[in-house]
């Protein structure tokens, strides 16, 4: 006979209300819960195991770790992705090798680096001080603070970032210029040489740093290590 708890696990997977309120009420029940839902894994399908994890985040209890190894080979990049932050988050134990595992297994696959899953698989292996994020001391040194003591460069320096962050074999995958003005801060995103997204932001602006971007791509494709590899951000 089917179990209370068993019934909400497989619920995980039912419609948004049904997966919500099963989700909840698993929470609530917390520890006593998780063999249940460890157990109910391999029967759900991508949606009810993202759900899972999140009801393992919640609940916290170090129980699941390997449960979440095991979604680190799913056939759902997304659960990949969030498997991994999730052991970055509750601090599983062994959790290292089998996430530089699956972050082999993207470059593998080819997956670009600036994919979520790439990005969440390296942040999991920063969390867990099991990788150093690289930050030359030119590039330290020209940094600026912004609201929310969010990192942030002049773009004037915007090449001589770029070349710095080469010069170490490193890579910028995306970036954002933001305007500073009395009026609201307004963002840009490169490389688009679009038009302006907002009134503040001018289109000389925009392709000032578009002429920058390029320049600045045309130095990495000279730089011998240019090529993704696991210690690169």
């Amino acid at each position: 006979m089917t179990s209370h708890i068993e019934t909400l696990v497989q619920q995980l997977d039912g419609k948004a209300d049904e997966s919500y309120d099963a989700r909840a009420e698993l929470i609530w029940i917390g520890a006593h819960a998780i063999p249940a839902v460890i157990n109910g894994l391999p029967s759900l399908g991508g949606f009810g195991q993202l759900t899972a994890i999140e009801v393992f985040e919640e609940v916290g209890d170090p129980r699941c770790g390997p449960a979440l190894i095991g979604l680190l080979d799913s056939e759902n990049p997304t659960v990949r992705e969030w498997a991994a932050m999730a052991l970055a988050s509750l601090e599983i134990d062994g959790a290292v090798e089998p996430l530089r595992r699956a972050y082999r297994s993207c470059l593998e696959r080819a997956t670009p680096p600036n994919w979520t899953e790439s990005v969440g698989i390296r942040y999991a292996l920063t969390e867990l001080g099991a990788r150093t994020p690289v930050v030359p001391p030119l590039t330290a040194r020209l940094r600026a603070t912004a609201e929310d003591d969010a990192p942030g460069w002049p773009s004037t320096h915007f090449t001589e970032i770029i070349n710095d962050l080469a010069d170490h074999a490193q890579v910028i995958l995306y970036s954002q210029f933001w305007r500073v003005s009395p009026a609201p801060t307004s963002a840009t995103t490169s490389p688009q040489p679009s038009a302006p997204t907002t009134p503040t932001t001018s289109r000389s602006l925009t392709a000032s740093l578009w002429d920058q971007w390029v320049r600045a791509l045309v130095h990495l494709r000279d730089q011998p290590g240019y090529s993704p590899d696991e210690r690169r951000s």
